[in-house]
């Protein structure tokens, strides 16, 4: 490949989903473009690739033709290569004001929910496996005394259980023990991923059944 080739060779790598707030999109916006041509690079990171009409949070499926049709017609020997989404997702959420109150308030219910969920099926654990009868036969042995509900195995029980919370979750508050990624965190990662899989797949058998009919 010659040098001029090279110059007119365009990397793109588009996210699989990209939170925009404006309705005009350009490419910059929801993908890395690279070339050797700075011109030309410019000018990529600079083509419109969609104006939302709409001015209601919306999530928009896309496909990379035509934008990489885009690409190519800003002029003659231009080669795309494509490293990222053939789908990608736009997703559209008009400018607001920041409403800090709504955001604490529903913060606050999540962690009440959690609260209560966690608690609950703790409980519910206990009261399946009869850990205050195990403890009690456990006390027992160990000390020859009935136990009276209230020993260094439910103290320990009890510490031991929020502190293992607090290491599986590997977060409290700001603070980390290490800069692995927590549970929570995954989790929330792959139900992104599978939303994103979901409504790809759904705007693709929509656009099937259309051609169909």
């Amino acid at each position: 490949m010659s040098g001029a080739e090279k110059d007119r060779q365009v990397y793109l790598k588009i996210s699989q989903i990209t939170q925009v707030n404006k309705k005009d999109v350009y490419l910059k916006d929801v993908a890395t473009v690279y070339c050797s041509d700075q011109s030309l690079l410019n000018r990529c990171n600079a083509l419109k690739i969609k104006t939302i009409r709409e001015d209601k949070q919306k999530r928009y499926v896309e496909d990379v033709v035509p934008v990489i049709e885009k690409i190519g017609g800003l002029g003659s020997g231009i080669q795309v290569q494509n490293l990222g989404e053939a789908d990608y997702i736009i997703d559209y959420r008009p400018p607001a004001p920041p409403r800090l109150v709504w955001q604490w308030i529903k913060t606050a219910f999540v962690c009440l929910v959690s609260f209560c969920g966690g608690a609950f099926a703790i409980m519910t654990f206990n009261n399946d496996v009869d850990v205050p009868k195990l403890f009690g036969d456990l006390y027992r042995l160990t000390v020859g005394a009935e136990s009276d509900g209230f020993t260094v195995l439910e103290i320990s029980y009890s510490i031991g259980l929020g502190l293992g919370i607090l290491v599986f979750f590997n977060h409290f508050l700001k603070w980390k023990m290490n800069a692995d990624p927590t549970p929570l965190e995954v989790e929330m990662r792959t139900y992104e991923e599978d939303i994103c899989k979901t409504l790809i797949e759904d705007a693709g058998r929509k656009e099937r059944e259309v051609d169909v009919q």
